[in-house]
């Protein structure tokens, strides 16, 4: 018989489509470019150098991967791609450019390679990605800025009571990360549905579910503004639309998509109202990824062509039983852990605080508060004091009395975020006209044997006994002015968010007290 007339035979299935895993990831990227432009638009050069990283660490690590492993070059299709922009626009403005670097090696490596590649994850690469830089980096995961000026996020402010322009919040020009735009999502979104990329059941349910959970159980009940601002805050239309439907972690079939959605959604509320933090829906999600075996196994498809009764599966996911037990359990462990160490914890900071505010106003026998410094305080809502003073804020403000009932001195605490390796946190002895008695760190964590050095009494001292309006720092050394303070040699970072926050205590103390 002639070769070319012979039937060729393969296993099943035999129905085949022209769409490929390229074209799938082509669209994903064509969705996100509307959220991904404005982001560059509204933040500037630092949010396109972070996008540009992180797509460019992606593709790279996916590859230098295949050829050590000798696998075939898996780049081409895309997903390494969309991993790195996912990743990047769930990222703050002004994050370190380490940080999409890191985020997009542990995503490619880590949750995907290592398990086998496309398809072989049981976790999104990108989100899983992000909840590993916000545990291991969280003061530079949650330090978001507009035009220059930090300050809680609208969700945060949202759960703090004060008001917030859901309309601002809508467009995406208020703070938070690159891809905040609701409006941009939500049309990349659409068009991902248009296109055939995903179905809607998955954001749907995610968003009804966490939508009706937030009016029976959120603050703001029922009302049409409190829940907006819910729905396009925090993450949920990025996570709803581009992450819950990544279809590697999500289930297979419809139903499976509405129960999965409602899980997600259901999660997603209870770690928004009784949760510490408001951006917590990538934690949702990672944990729902863990329970699509499960969903899978439920409502099991008929075969095509199946006749007869009821069709029923006896195989059972021990390896995912497994897995979420582990889960479980780890979970438990640490959350006990952490249970019984935070009384402890809080009391050897409040221990820690005491003392350095004792170092810093020795003649004092008690501290107190006084209800008109801490109207003051809570006026400024955690914002930046004074930009000229960089990313400084104002903790607290106590007053020191010795053993006759008087007014020894005032202990401004306040925190730099502008510090070498993240926050610097020092308590300012002031006298009652204003000279600086003593600084004490109580968060110091800048490089050893350099911004370290500004805890050493060469540094500090030159603050001691000093009556000035603001402090000069001074690069080159050998001042001769008592306002002027030598900088550590090789550490002018730390120095200078030292010496700021130093001037914003004065500052302070100049408008409230003085």
């Amino acid at each position: 018989m002639n070769e070319n007339k012979l039937l060729n035979i393969s296993s099943s299935p035999h129905i085949r489509s022209r769409l490929t895993t390229g074209q799938v990831m082509l669209d994903v990227v064509l969705a996100l470019m509307p959220v991904t432009i404005f982001g560059v638009i509204r933040y500037g050069l630092h949010a396109l150098l972070i996008i540009l990283l992180a797509v460019a660490t992606a593709v790279l690590a996916e590859y230098v991967f295949d050829r050590i492993a000798k696998r075939p070059n898996t780049v081409k299709d895309g997903s390494a791609v969309v991993t790195g922009l996912l990743l990047a626009i769930s990222l703050p403005p002004e994050a370190p450019l380490y940080l999409p670097v890191l985020g997009s090696l542990f995503a490619i490596l880590v949750v995907k390679c290592f398990f086998g590649g496309l398809g072989k994850n049981f976790l999104n690469p990108a989100l899983t990605a992000r909840c590993f830089l916000l545990i291991s980096f969280g003061t530079a995961m949650t330090n978001f800025s507009v035009d220059g000026v930090s300050s809680a996020t609208p969700l945060a402010a949202l759960n703090a009571g004060d008001t917030i322009n859901v309309a601002k919040l809508y467009l995406g020009t208020t703070n938070g990360v690159i891809g905040g735009s609701a409006v941009a999502l939500l049309i990349g979104g659409l068009y991902l549905w248009a296109a055939g990329g995903i179905t809607l059941e998955i954001p749907v349910s995610c968003i009804a579910v966490f939508t009706l959970f937030m009016g029976l159980f959120g603050e703001g009940g029922f009302s049409p503004a409190y829940l907006a601002a819910q729905i396009c805050g925090g993450g949920l239309l990025m996570g709803a639309f581009f992450m819950a439907t990544d279809p590697v972690t999500s289930p297979v079939t419809s139903r499976g998509h509405i129960l999965y959605g409602a899980i997600i959604g259901l999660l997603a509320g209870l770690f928004r109202v009784y949760g510490s933090s408001a951006d917590s829906f990538s934690y949702a999600i990672i944990i729902s990824n863990m329970f699509v075996p499960f969903i899978d196994k439920l409502p099991i498809p008929k075969p095509l062509g199946y006749k007869g009764g009821e069709y029923k599966e006896r195989e059972f996911p021990k390896s995912a039983i497994n897995l979420t037990v582990i889960t479980l359990v780890a979970g438990l462990l640490l959350s006990g852990v952490y249970a019984m160490t935070k009384t402890k914890i809080e009391e050897q900071e409040i221990a820690a605080n005491q003392e350095s505010y004792l170092e810093v106003c020795p003649d004092a026998e008690s501290f107190q508060y006084d209800s008109d410094l801490d109207a003051a305080v809570e006026a400024l809502a955690g914002e930046i004091y004074d930009s000229s003073f960089g990313k400084t804020y104002i903790n607290d403000v106590l007053v020191g009395y010795d053993a006759s009932g008087e007014i020894a001195g005032y202990v401004i605490s306040v925190t730099s975020g502008d510090g070498f390796e993240g926050d610097i946190t020092l308590s300012v002895g002031l006298t009652t006209d204003g000279t600086v008695i003593k600084i004490a760190f109580t968060t110091l964590n800048e490089t050893a044997g350099m911004g370290m050095r500004v805890d050493e009494d060469a540094f500090k001292s030159q603050f001691e006994g000093v009556s000035t309006d603001a402090f000069i720092l001074n690069k080159s050394g050998s001042s001769t002015e008592d306002n002027e303070i030598d900088s550590v040699s090789g550490a002018s970072t730390s120095s200078g968010a030292v010496v700021n926050a130093v001037n914003t205590a004065l500052a302070f103390f100049a408008e409230y007290i003085g």
